[in-house]
């Protein structure tokens, strides 16, 4: 698959080539917005790194252009971790947003999910053990028997399970769950997720806290 690397610092742009060829993507680079859509208007994009602040055309003004005419899948690499710049960037299509500096492995781990869920047909259940996820049939099961779980937890899970062993962040929880014109806070994921872990039973530890950070999916085997 071919990634599009759009930043103005060829340092970024190296460090992340290095690491996504070695889990066999091709990687094209780009300086700035206009360089990026001239590429994208000649090669087939699977997914696009990209920076805010460039020159010529900025980031967020090269999402804008780029969200009208194809949907190619969008991950945010910048050194603004205003809400405002995050916020933006989510409503303009963005489908994950990642602060500088970062880590490079969590980059592709991020790649891998997100092209996971654009790409590949989805399957259509998911298991660890005698725990089972139908996603079609919206139904949990472990040892053959349905737990009920509400809209949200199972939301939560799906999305945890799409995303494993990537630390999930309170906030990035609550826009992807609730949206962004959700107003609580922290508690309700807590909450949700202490819920969420009652209902697994046995198979509660495998949602794991992340000190300061938030929770993640992580299977033990």
């Amino acid at each position: 698959m071919k990634i599009l690397i759009v930043d103005d610092e060829k340092l970024i742009r190296d460090v992340i080539k290095t690491y996504a060829e070695e889990e066999n993507f091709e990687c094209l680079e780009a300086e700035n917005g206009l360089e990026a859509l001239d590429i994208i208007n000649k090669q087939n994009i699977d997914l696009i790194v990209l920076d805010i602040m460039m020159p010529k055309m900025d980031g967020m003004s090269f999402l804008e252009t780029l969200k009208k005419e194809k949907n190619i899948p969008v991950i945010i690499l910048s050194a603004r971790t205003e809400e405002y710049d995050k916020l933006r960037g989510f409503d303009l299509g963005t489908d994950d947003y990642l602060t500088k500096p970062f880590s490079p492995k969590e980059l592709i781990a991020r790649i891998k999910a997100i092209l996971k869920r654009t790409k590949n047909t989805p399957e259509d259940i998911y298991q660890y053990h005698d725990l089972k996820v139908d996603f079609k049939a919206h139904a949990v099961t472990i040892d053959d028997e349905e737990i009920k779980l509400t809209l949200k937890e199972y939301e939560l899970l799906v999305y945890m399970i799409e995303n494993q062993n990537i630390a999930l962040s309170r906030n990035q929880l609550l826009n992807k769950i609730w949206g962004y014109d959700f107003y609580g806070d922290d508690r309700t994921i807590d909450t949700h997720v202490k819920m969420l872990r009652n209902s697994l039973g046995k198979y509660r530890d495998l949602i794991i806290t992340v000190r300061g950070v938030g929770y993640k999916f992580v299977p033990k085997d």
